[in-house]
C-alpha cells in the first residue's frame, strides 16, 4: 500500500496541506530572527532559551493530551533524545547568543548551511540519495545566502564569536531534523514535537536562575517577544515542520528554508528600517530560484511518478 507521503515525494508534487505547512514554517522561522534580534538586550541566551522552550511546551501539551501516544523504542528514545537536546536546547542557546553579536540577517544567512548538511546528511544516513538537481538547488540557493549576507554591509563577522555560534546553531539544526525523520515513520508529528521540545526545556533549566534575574529587568515588550517565540516560532511552526517531513524527504524540506534570510531582511526593514540592498535582494530572488531548482525532477521520473499516484489513489 502506497502511503501519502510516498505519493507527495514520488510524484513530486506537493499538497496544500503540505505547500501551507511549509509557508507557515518558513514565516515563522524567519520573524524569530528578528524577533530574537529585538529581545536579544534583556535576555540572556540560555535563558531567552528557556522561557521559549517552556512556553511552547505549555502550547504543545494541547495537541497530546487525550490522544493516542506512541511508546517510543530504547532506539527512538536515543534519536528523541538527542533530536530535543539539539535542535531544541543546543540550537536555541547558539542561535540567541549569536544575535547578541550578529545581525539578523548575517546569521539567518550562516545558519543556512544548516540545510546543506541536512541534505548530505539525509543522502548519507537516510538513504534518501542526492538527486542532481537538489544538489544543484541547494547550491544556487546557498550562493543567494551568501549575496543577501553580503548585501546587508556585513563585511567583517565581529570578532567571530558569532559566527562559531552560527555555525553551532547550524550543525545542531541539521543534526535535530536527521534524527526527527526516522521518528515520524512510527511516532505522530505533534508528538514527536512535544518530546523534543520538553526535552530542549528540560537541557536548559541551568539557565533557570538567569531567566529569573532577566525576567526581573526585561520590559513587557520584551517579554511578549520570548512568548511569541514559544507560541509562533516554536509551537506552531515546529508542528508544521514535523508535519511536512513526515510527507517529504528531509533534503527537499530542508533546502526550502533558503527563502527565510530574504523574508528576515524583509522583516528587518518593516521593523527596524533596515533598508535591504540591492545585492541582498538579488540574493533573495536567487534563494527562491534554488528553491525551485531543488524541486524540479527529470521529466521521465516525473510522468512515472505521476502515474504511480494515480493507480495507488484510494489504495
Amino acid at each position: 500500500m502506497t502511503t501519502t507521503s510516498d505519493r507527495v515525494s514520488t510524484a513530486g508534487r506537493l499538497s496544500t496541506p503540505v505547500f501551507a505547512a511549509i509557508v507557515v514554517t518558513v514565516l515563522a522561522w524567519a520573524s524569530a530572527f528578528v524577533v530574537i534580534r529585538g529581545v536579544a538586550p534583556h535576555f540572556g541566551g540560555g535563558a531567552l532559551a528557556l522561557l521559549r522552550l517552556t512556553v511552547g511546551s505549555i502550547l504543545l501539551s494541547s495537541l497530546v493530551i487525550g490522544r493516542r501516544w506512541v511508546a517510543p523504542t530504547r532506539r527512538e528514545w536515543v534519536l528523541v533524545i538527542v533530536f530535543g537536546v539539539a535542535w531544541f536546547g543546543a540550537y536555541n542557546v547558539a542561535l540567541n547568543i549569536a544575535e547578541h553579536s550578529l545581525d539578523a540577517g548575517t546569521t539567518a544567512m550562516i545558519v543556512n548551511i544548516g540545510p546543506i548538511l541536512i541534505a548530505l546528511g539525509a543522502g548519507i544516513f537516510l538513504g534518501e540519495g542526492i538527486p542532481k538537481w537538489l544538489a544543484i538547488g541547494a547550491g544556487v540557493a546557498f550562493f543567494g545566502v551568501v549575496l543577501i549576507g553580503l548585501g546587508t554591509g556585513i563585511s567583517g563577522f565581529g570578532d567571530g564569536t558569532g559566527v562559531l555560534w552560527s555555525l553551532l546553531a547550524a550543525l545542531t539544526y541539521a543534526t535535530g531534523v536527521l534524527c526527527q525523520k526516522p521518528l515520524l515513520r512510527r511516532i505522530p508529528a505533534r508528538q514527536t514535537t512535544f518530546m523534543g521540545c520538553v526535552i530542549g526545556m528540560v537541557a536548559c533549566t541551568p539557565f533557570l536562575g538567569e531567566l529569573v534575574h532577566d525576567l526581573g529587568r526585561a520590559p513587557v515588550a520584551s517579554i511578549l517577544g520570548a512568548v511569541y517565540l514559544g507560541a509562533v516560532p516554536t509551537a506552531l511552526a515546529f508542528s508544521t515542520w514535523a508535519f511536512a517531513l513526515s510527507k517529504m524527504p528531509a533534503g527537499q524540506l530542508g533546502v526550502t528554508t533558503y527563502v527565510v534570510p530574504a523574508i528576515a531582511v524583509l522583516l528587518g526593514l518593516a521593523f527596524f528600517g533596515e533598508i535591504p540592498a540591492p545585492l541582498a535582494i538579488v540574493g533573495g530572488v536567487i534563494c527562491l530560484v534554488g528553491v525551485a531548482l531543488s524541486r524540479r525532477r527529470p521529466r521521465r521520473a516525473a510522468r512515472t511518478g505521476s502515474r504511480a499516484a494515480v493507480s495507488q489513489t484510494g489504495s
